[in-house]
Parts: structure tokens; C-alpha cells; sequence
């Protein structure tokens, strides 16, 4: 696998049909357009694309994946576009329909998940492929080297492919280096639901649970979950739950309520990028979170 990466941050946002914001060239009758799913990977792609397209990303800040939705127009929209860019492996719950429905129509789509090596989460109950691929960028190496040949496949000449590899390969090892100062004993992480596990494969963490034992927000801990967690988190003397900005931290502080569990609760932006801030870009987010979890797995318990 390639380790090279670089940074950027530019975004582009659907509102009605294209709204572009900083990076991303004013829409041309001629030009082609790339719609991304996700705003993470709307992120990504425009960085690698450049000026070589006008993408429009479907997802708003802040929003949760597993659960928004597009607008009759957006949808529209979707059905004539040069190229569909999804994250796939059951992620976007919401817009999935409009996707396939784009496919029939003879739009080219791109899914990230069929590009990297996936992992299962996997509960007493239930499991599946774990979509959050992204808090791996050496996974995502993967997923940009890909995402180039497919564009050009749609007619797009990216421009910014190799700049942005370059800066991922530095993230890789950005993040390698801090994980390294959080001892052995530390490296337990909680979250609000399994969101973490690329990120464990990749950096020798152990996931001890998530307060909904799911790979999607869509489902409810019951008392039974809430008690497992609560017995595990005893037993690794876990400092910190990790719960992600675009969900409500009771679902964290839930634990304290039903089982007497006081652990201390950061939001982190792992599922969305932020209208502004450290988080708006994707390698951005990956920064401010791999500094929080540190900082977090330091505190004492």
C-alpha cells in the first residue's frame, strides 16, 4: 500500500442544486459535476479533484451520516451527474435509494468501501461491515488512488491527486507519533457507537465498547448493553467516552444515570466535518481528534 498523503481543505456543500464554497469553481454548463455523499469524502474529493470538475456534496455539516436526507432537487440532481462518489458499506441509511437509483439510470458511482480492506464490528446481537473506513488514512491512500482512476474513467483529470496523497502519508505519521505517548495500559476506547475501529486496527488501540453496540446511530443500547459496558469500562479503568459531535452526549452520560458510571464525556467530530474550525477539512478532524483522544486517554480515571 502507498503511504503518501497531503492536506487541504476545501468543501463544497448541496444546497439546492450546487452551492460551492472555498476550492471549488463556480458551476459551468460544460464541466463536469462530481456528487459526493458524504461531506468527509466530499472533502477529499475536491482536493483531489482541483478545478478539473464542480462537486456537489450532499451531506451538510454537522449532520449524522447514517441518517440525512436529500431534497426531491438534490435527488434530481443526483440522476445527472458525471460521477456518484459514496462511502457504501451500509453508511449513508438515508440517501442509499437515490444512489441506486442514479446507477439505473447509468450514473457511474463510486464506493469507497469497495476500495479498502473492511473490518466487521460484531456484538452479541448483530454485526457488519464497519463503514467508518475513514479513521484510517492509510486506508484512505486506498480509497484516493481509486477515487483518481475512477474519475478519469468519468472524463474528470484530477489535479491534485499526488499533493494530496503526499499529505495523507504525513497524517499517517502525525498520528503514529502522538498515539505512541498514550501507554499500553491507556489505549481503551469507548464511543457512542463503533466508530473507532479503523482507527484501533491501525494504531494498536483495544475498543471496549460503544454506549450503542452498533456500527450505526440508529439503534438503541438496551439495560443489558448498558450494564456489559458499564462492567467492561470497570474492568479497563476507562478515563473517557468519546462521543461524536453530531450525537447527543446523554447518550454517553446515560451510563452515569442507569449504571452509576462517571467517566468524563468529549465530543469529537468523527462522523461529519464542522461549518468551521479545526474540523471543517478531513485532515483537520483527524488532527484535532487524534489530539483529543490523547489528551483524553492521559486523564486519570
Amino acid at each position: 500500500m502507498t503511504r503518501r498523503f497531503r492536506a487541504g481543505a476545501a468543501l463544497a456543500l448541496a444546497a439546492g442544486l450546487v452551492t460551492a464554497t472555498a476550492g471549488c469553481s463556480s458551476a459551468g454548463p460544460d464541466r463536469p459535476v462530481v456528487a459526493v455523499t458524504t461531506n468527509i469524502l466530499g472533502d477529499v474529493v475536491s482536493e483531489v479533484v482541483g478545478d478539473a470538475a464542480d462537486v456537489m456534496v450532499l451531506m451538510p455539516p454537522g449532520a449524522d451520516p447514517h441518517s440525512f436526507e436529500v431534497s426531491a432537487q438534490e435527488a434530481a440532481r443526483l440522476r445527472t451527474a458525471d460521477l456518484v462518489v459514496e462511502n457504501g458499506l451500509g453508511l449513508e441509511e438515508g440517501v442509499a435509494r437515490h444512489v441506486e437509483a442514479a446507477a439505473s439510470d447509468g450514473v457511474p458511482v463510486f464506493t469507497a468501501g469497495d476500495h479498502v480492506d473492511a473490518l466487521e464490528w460484531t456484538t452479541e446481537d448483530d454485526s457488519g461491515p464497519d463503514p467508518h473506513l475513514w479513521s484510517d488514512p492509510a486506508r484512505m491512500v486506498d480509497v484516493v488512488e481509486a477515487l483518481d482512476g475512477a474519475l478519469r474513467e468519468a472524463g474528470v483529470e484530477p489535479s491534485g491527486t499526488e499533493a494530496y496523497l503526499d499529505d495523507l502519508a504525513a497524517l499517517d505519521t502525525e498520528m503514529s507519533d502522538a498515539f505512541d505517548a498514550v501507554p499500553e495500559d491507556r489505549r481503551a476506547l469507548v464511543t457512542n457507537h463503533h466508530v473507532f475501529g479503523y482507527l484501533a486496527d491501525r494504531y494498536g488501540f483495544r475498543v471496549v465498547g460503544a454506549v450503542i453496540p452498533s456500527g450505526t446511530t440508529l439503534a438503541s443500547p438496551s439495560a443489558a448493553d448498558l450494564r456489559d459496558l458499564a462492567a467492561a469500562i470497570d474492568e479497563a479503568g476507562v478515563p473517557t467516552i468519546f462521543a461524536d459531535l453530531s450525537q447527543p452526549a446523554r447518550l454517553a452520560e446515560v451510563l452515569a444515570d442507569e449504571v452509576d458510571v462517571h467517566v468524563e464525556i468529549r465530543s469529537l467530530a468523527t462522523e461529519s466535518l464542522t461549518e468551521d474550525g479545526a474540523a471543517s477539512t478531513y485532515l483537520g478532524m483527524m488532527r484535532s481528534n487524534t489530539a483529543a483522544i490523547v489528551d483524553g486517554l492521559s486523564t486519570s480515571s
